[in-house]
């Protein structure tokens, strides 16, 4: 079985994780140092290393197995999930100096069951300590913020982004065609995860297949977005979206048009396309059918 390569070249130390500033490295080795961390608030996009962090800091930290507790809240998040599984981990002595409860996804629980972590958060802060992770910290409520230390990761620059998955492809034999390459950047950026994994699965016999191309390929509404706003059939990529995205996704869709911007022309172009989005995003949470706003908004992108 071939080994995923998101995990062979997931950072192995802190030393080895890429940190977009001096402030937050100096940050981290001092946590390593001191032998001790704060509750934190890792923010940022899917993607983009939050969770490698914190496991880097467990086996930095070296903490015991254990004392480890990792739960996914995009499927673990009501209030009695909290209070039984949380709960009945972080009452037990830790085999260490504390206890480490990991809650990737943080921005799931709902506003209840936040409630009941910051409850479990308080009585427990002498012997565990909490590691939240999120897309998006605005669905968390204050009184988390307010107990943890909030350690946002900003997202590296597309041509960087490239960079990494080119020498991932190149280390493994496969020789890409920048083309080929690029959609899949653009349609996954600023997700490295989704990126190496998706070239991964669309890479046969040192060759990185088009979308749609061979037995291993596997596309999304990105990729296919991306093939055509590069062909200029906005209209078509209109069409495509508001009959393949879920409602859950369309606040994603905002960003995605905004983090590929230079789809739509020249700067001026540019300039005029990131008012409609933010505009877009604004009416997105006002009206009453999401998918009539969105097919809007690319209405206008294409007159531009």
């Amino acid at each position: 079985m071939k080994d995923l390569w998101v995990e062979k070249y997931r950072p192995k130390t802190v030393d080895g994780y890429v940190f977009r500033d001096d402030a937050q490295r100096n940050q981290v080795k001092t946590w390593i140092k001191d032998k001790t961390i704060p509750h934190l608030l890792f923010s940022g996009n899917a993607g983009i290393g939050k969770t490698t962090l914190a496991k880097l800091l467990f086996n930095e930290l070296d903490l015991n197995d254990l004392d480890i507790l990792e739960i996914n809240a995009s499927r673990t998040n009501s209030v009695d999930d909290v209070r039984d599984k949380i709960v009945n981990f972080v009452q037990m002595i830790p085999f260490g100096d504390f206890k480490v409860v990991l809650l990737d996804e943080a921005d799931y629980l709902s506003p209840n069951a936040q409630a009941a972590l910051r409850g479990v958060m308080e009585e427990y802060h002498t012997t565990a300590r909490f590691i939240l992770t999120c897309n998006y910290p605005n669905r968390i409520i204050p009184a988390l913020h307010s107990r943890c230390q909030g350690f946002h990761i900003a997202k590296i620059d597309q041509t960087e982004f490239t960079a990494r998955v080119a020498e991932i492809l190149i280390t493994e034999g496969v020789s890409p065609d920048l083309d080929t390459l690029d959609t899949y950047v653009k349609a996954t950026y600023p997700d490295l995860r989704k990126c190496i994994n998706t070239v991964q699965m669309n890479s046969v016999d040192g060759v990185l297949n088009k979308p749609n191309e061979g037995d291993t390929g596997e596309s999304d509404w990105k990729l296919d977005m991306v093939e055509l706003f590069k062909a200029g059939k906005i209209q078509e990529a209109r069409k495509l979206l508001c009959g393949a995205i879920r409602p859950e996704e369309m606040e994603e869709v905002y960003r995605w048009l905004y983090d590929n911007i230079e789809l739509f022309g020249n700067d001026e172009q540019q300039d005029k396309a990131v008012l409609i989005i933010k505009q877009g995003l604004v009416d997105h949470t006002l009206v009453v059918d999401p998918e009539i706003n969105l097919a809007a908004v690319l209405i206008k992108l294409a007159r531009l």
